[in-house]
C-alpha cells in the first residue's frame, strides 16, 4: 500500500499518555504527523490516552497541550480523551464476542501465574495458551469473573507493508489471544487504540517503532471488525549522541525544558526535530512552510537518529539571529530579571530590544543573550569577575580617567561620536585600540566579554557610562 493509501482525506493523530511532560521524542512524532497531514491537505488530530487512571494527571495533560501549543502543533479538532470513550470500547468488545471473534476466559490469576512459571521453566515464550478458547462458558463456576479475549488467527502469517520499515512479517503462531476487556469491564490499551483510530477516521498511524509489534495484534481486531486498515509508518526512535537509548543525560527532557531552562526558540526545535530521521538533500535550515511543502514519509529513514545538543544550539543560534528584536527582548527580559534578582526598570525591555543587534550575533540560546545583557541593568559599584579585575590596575585606571575626560564633552551620544573619542585616546597614548577597549570593557561591564565597546557605551548612555568609569577611576585599589 502506498504512503497515502486510498483517495480518502488523510487523517493523522498524535496520542500521548498524560503520565508526564511532552517528551522530545513525542514532539517529533507529533511534528511528523502534523506535517504529513498538512502536506496532503488532511487533518491532524489529538487524543489523550488517559485510561491509566492511576498515572494520568491533569498537570501532565496541561503540559502536553502547552508544549504542543508552543511548537504550533495544535490539533484541527478538539482533543479526544480516551477514558471518556470506555463504553464505546466495551461495545466493540461485545460485538466481537457476539460475532465469534472473541471469547470469555475464566482463567484465574493463579492459573495464569502457574502457566507463566511452567513456560519460564521450559524456556518457552510466555503467552496465554488459549485454554478457554473453545470451551463452553457453562463450564465455569457460576458468577466467576472473566475477561474477553480476541480469537487471534493461529495459522499462516500477518504481513504489514509499513511505509517506513517496509514489508514486515509475523507468524500468527507467535500471536496470543490478547485481552480486550478486563474482568472489571474496562478496556485494554490495545482495544481502545484501535476503536479510537477507527472512529476518528485515522488513515495513517505514524508512531515510534516500539509500537510495531502492537500493530500485528491490533490488526486482529481491525480485521475481525471488517474495518479498513490504516497505513502504518513506524519511525525509528531517537538515540543519544553515543548511540544508546535516549535518556535525560542526552537531552531527553520535556519540551518545556528546552523552552524554559535551555532558552530555545520553537522554530529551532522544530527544524532540529524535522532533521532527526528525515532529510531533503543538503538542506539544514528548513522553515515550517518549506517543511510542509517537502515532507513525506518516504524521506524517513529506518535507522535510529542521534540527538546532538550542540547541533540544536547552533541551529538555535541561527534562528536567534533571524528573530525579531522586540520578540527576543520580551523573551529575554524575564531571564535577565531572574539572573539579577531584580525588576527591570521602566523602559528595560525597549533597551533590550535596542541592544539585540549587539547581543544576538554570537549567542546560541536566550540564556546566553540574557547573560550578555546583564551589564545593562547592574548598579554601581559593579561586581567584577577575576579576569576583569586583573585588567584594572593603576595604569589602566589612569587610562580610564583619560577616556572619561575624552567622553565627557561629547554632545551627541552616537556610536560614531563615541568611537571617534575613544580612538583619539588610543592615538594620544600611542596604543592600539584593543589596549584601551579591554580595560574599558572591564570597567563598564565587570566582565571581559561583551558586545562591541562602542555599542556598550551607547547602550549604557552617557551618564551611566561616566558614572561607572568614575567609580573605577577613583577606586583605592582592586
Amino acid at each position: 500500500m502506498s504512503a497515502t493509501g486510498s483517495n480518502k482525506q488523510v487523517v493523522t493523530r498524535f496520542a500521548p499518555s498524560p503520565t508526564g511532560f511532552l517528551h522530545i521524542g513525542g514532539a517529533r512524532t507529533a511534528l511528523f504527523n502534523w506535517l504529513f497531514a498538512r502536506h496532503h491537505g488532511g487533518k491532524f488530530l489529538l487524543r489523550i490516552e488517559d485510561t491509566d487512571r492511576a498515572r494520568s494527571t491533569e498537570e501532565a495533560v496541561a503540559a502536553i497541550f502547552d508544549g504542543l501549543e508552543w511548537l504550533g502543533l495544535g490539533g484541527d479538532e478538539p482533543a479526544v480523551f480516551q477514558f471518556e470513550r470506555t463504553p464505546r470500547h466495551a461495545e466493540v468488545a461485545n460485538q466481537l464476542l457476539a460475532g465469534g471473534h472473541a471469547y470469555r476466559c475464566y482463567a484465574t490469576p493463579e492459573e495464569l501465574a502457574e502457566l507463566r512459571e511452567q513456560q519460564r521453566a521450559a524456556k518457552q515464550p510466555m503467552r496465554y495458551d488459549g485454554r478457554w478458547r473453545d470451551r463452553d462458558p457453562s463450564e465455569a463456576p457460576e458468577g466467576a469473573p472473566f475477561v474477553i479475549r480476541l480469537k487471534a488467527p493461529r495459522e499462516g502469517e500477518t504481513v504489514i507493508e509499513d511505509a517506513v520499515q517496509g514489508r514486515v512479517v509475523v507468524q500468527n503462531a507467535e500471536l496470543d489471544d490478547m485481552i480486550l476487556l478486563r474482568s472489571d469491564g474496562t478496556p485494554t490499551y490495545m482495544l481502545a487504540v484501535v476503536v479510537d483510530d477507527h472512529d476518528m477516521g485515522v488513515t495513517h498511524v505514524i508512531r515510534g517503532d516500539d509500537h510495531l509489534n502492537n500493530a500485528f495484534r491490533q490488526l486482529g481486531i481491525i480485521r475481525a471488525m471488517g474495518w479498513e486498515e490504516p497505513v502504518y509508518a513506524h519511525i525509528p526512535l531517537i538515540h543519544g549522541s553515543d548511540g544508546a537509548k535516549l535518556s535525560k543525560r542526552h537531552g531527553a527532557l520535556g519540551v518545556d525544558a528546552y523552552r524554559d531552562e535551555m532558552g530555545m526558540l520553537p522554530e529551532a526545535v522544530l527544524n532540529y526535530l524535522l532533521r532527526l530521521g528525515w532529510g531533503h538533500g543538503d538542506e539544514e535550515i528548513i522553515s515550517r512552510d518549506r517543511a510542509v511543502e517537502l515532507f513525506d514519509i518516504a524521506g524517513v529513514g529506518r535507522s535510529p537518529s542521534r540527538f546532538d545538543i550542540k547541533k540544536l544550539e547552533n541551529l538555535n543560534g541561527h534562528y536567534l539571529r533571524e528573530a525579531d528584536d522586540a520578540r527576543l527582548a520580551a523573551l529575554v527580559a524575564p531571564r535577565v530579571a531572574a539572573r539579577l534578582n531584580i525588576a527591570l526598570p521602566e523602559g528595560g525591555q525597549e533597551l533590550l530590544a535596542a541592544a539585540m543587534p549587539s547581543l544576538k550575533p554570537r549567542a546560541r540560546t536566550l540564556n546566553e543573550i540574557a547573560e550578555g545583557a546583564e551589564f545593562l541593568f547592574k548598579n554601581c559599584p559593579l561586581d567584577f569577575d577575576e579576569k576583569a579585575l586583573a585588567l584594572l590596575d593603576d595604569s589602566a585606571r589612569a587610562l580610564l580617567g583619560k577616556t572619561a575626560d575624552a567622553l565627557a564633552p561629547v554632545q551627541s551620544w552616537t556610536v560614531e561620536a563615541i568611537e571617534e573619542a575613544i580612538r583619539r585616546v588610543a592615538e594620544d597614548a600611542g596604543l592600539g585600540l584593543g589596549k584601551v577597549a579591554q580595560p574599558l570593557r572591564a570597567a563598564l561591564t565587570g566582565r571581559t566579554v561583551s558586545p562591541g565597546i562602542f555599542d556598550v557605551l551607547f547602550l549604557l548612555g552617557k551618564a551611566e557610562s561616566l558614572e561607572r568609569l568614575s567609580a573605577v577611576r577613583h577606586a583605592s585599589g582592586n
